[in-house]
């Protein structure tokens, strides 16, 4: 499974995903400061799911008709990374299967998964 983590995201993420096996593009580290457009694309191209926290990709998608190959969106009132990374691994332990080509939002008590 492939994996771009948005900018937004940070590194700590885009590591630990790295260090669990994953093929992983970090904007951070390798396409810093470029726009949405480019990331989303970016996915699409390289078949990756996008990991963000930037509602700005909903609305892409929801009412731009972006096509995308899943996206995980990160809704959490404590966005450090311990936290990021404690429900993300909720997400890949209990759901990795639908993933792919799904709308994710996470909160600290949700995981609402738009087909």
């Amino acid at each position: 499974m492939n994996f771009i983590v948005d900018e937004c995201v940070g590194p700590s993420v885009a590591q630990w995903l790295t260090e669990k096996g994953y093929n992983v593009f970090s904007v951070y580290d390798q396409a810093m400061g470029e726009d949405d457009t480019f990331v989303l694309q970016k996915a699409i191209d390289e078949n990756r799911i996008l990991v963000t926290n930037d509602k700005d990709f909903g609305e892409m998608i929801f009412r731009d008709n972006w096509n995308h190959c899943g996206v995980i969106l990160f809704r959490l009132l404590d966005e450090r990374v311990k936290n990021k990374i404690s429900k993300l691994e909720l997400l890949l332990n209990n759901h990795e299967k639908d993933l792919e080509n799904n709308f994710i939002v996470l909160t600290e008590k949700t995981i609402k998964i738009t087909r």
